[in-house]
């Protein structure tokens, strides 16, 4: 998994004024929990756009006051307007012990059923797990290189090497549909085919009433 590293100063004050202080003048409150200590810090908001602003999930090293952690960040509160930092929760992280995190999902190749006219539905963007640090990858790849149309994969569907999937088994995570432009052509094809075939019938019958009329008698 990526890595960013990110360092931040602690805090002596704890409190909605001190928070509110802080981060007028650019800083978002932090806390770390998870290690043998709760850490109550405070980073400028700038270094979080390449942590914050991106798809991908990254182990964040962490360094306060000198000390370094392992980290992944667990919650994120953004202001409901102006989408601020208004403050992030860290969870610390150590070799061998399981944590649970969001994993973007990816999808590679091309669908066959996408080239004859279907449509990619992507219904999860991320996916839960669970598993050791040194265990998660950057994302979830889907190979959708097979996928005909009506053609779906499910979280079932999925195992990754050391990981525990979270979300339920029959959740979709992509499928093929068929288009509305599929339809269509397939309509057009069985109203071209339908007044051929509606026609034999009649002919038949006027062949079997002709057969039916007398003979004219030869004079």
């Amino acid at each position: 998994m990526k890595s960013v590293a990110i360092s931040g100063s602690s805090r002596t004050n704890v409190g909605k004024k001190d928070a509110k202080g802080l981060r007028t003048t650019g800083m978002v409150p932090c806390v770390l929990y998870g290690g043998s200590e709760q850490v109550i810090f405070a980073v400028a908001e700038r270094d979080f756009k390449p942590l914050v602003y991106t798809p991908d999930v990254h182990i964040v090293e962490l360094t306060v006051d000198g000390k370094k952690h392992n980290a992944i960040m667990k919650e994120l509160q953004l202001h409901p307007v102006t989408d601020k930092i208004l403050h992030v929760d860290f969870l610390e992280v150590v070799a061998g012990k399981s944590v649970t995190i969001e994993l973007p999902v990816r999808f590679d190749g091309t669908a066959p059923g996408v080239r004859n006219g279907g449509k990619l539905i992507r219904k999860l963007r991320k996916i839960a797990v669970r598993g050791p640090v040194e265990k998660l990858p950057d994302a979830l790849t889907i190979d959708v290189s097979k996928m005909e149309i009506g053609d779906t994969v499910r979280v079932a569907d999925v195992t990754i090497d050391g990981l525990t999937l979270l979300d339920k088994p029959n959740i979709t995570i992509v499928t093929v549909r068929v288009t509305r432009n599929v339809v269509e052509d397939e309509s057009s094809k069985s109203s071209a085919a339908a007044p051929a075939a509606a026609g034999a019938p009649a002919a038949d019958a006027k062949k079997a009433a002709d057969a039916k009329k007398p003979a004219e008698k030869k004079k």
